[in-house]
């Protein structure tokens, strides 16, 4: 695909995509390495969410966050294996949602603020994979 005027909003918008996708990164490292002198200053119901996670929530959040990273920087390239890792990142998002909305309630944890991270996260990640298919359909990847 030639890089003309109709799209030239794709590399600013993977771009800040990449930048909002390593700003999760930094959040998963921060939350990996909260030490248990931080966690004993939260409330005991959120404490016990902390040291209770399950291996695979924290792997979920994992693979959602690196995925995205990865995804984006894929799609600036031009990869279409791009498409795989942001729906993979996708998945991992629906789980990590599931277990903080399902399983422990985060909404009763932390209260309703605890709801608009999660949406934005979820729909921005939609947004990707939607892209990822709108360049295929453009001859975008290489």
């Amino acid at each position: 695909m030639s890089e003309n005027t109709s799209n030239r909003w794709i590399k600013p918008v993977l771009i800040t995509a990449s930048l909002w996708n390593i700003l999760g990164i930094l959040a998963f490292v921060m939350q990996l390495f909260l030490s248990p002198e931080m966690i004993s200053k939260l409330p005991e119901e959120q404490q016990l969410a902390y040291n209770s996670q399950p291996l695979w929530a924290t792997l979920a959040f994992a693979i959602a966050v690196f995925g995205g990273a990865l995804g984006c920087v894929l799609l600036l390239f031009k990869k279409s294996l791009a498409r795989l890792t942001l729906i993979i990142s996708l998945a991992a998002i629906l789980a990590q949602q599931y277990y903080n909305f399902m399983i422990i309630n985060s909404i009763n944890l932390f209260g309703i603020s605890a709801i608009f991270m999660p949406i934005a996260v979820t729909i921005i990640a939609i947004a990707l994979v939607y892209l990822s298919f709108h360049l295929k359909q453009q001859d975008y990847f290489k």
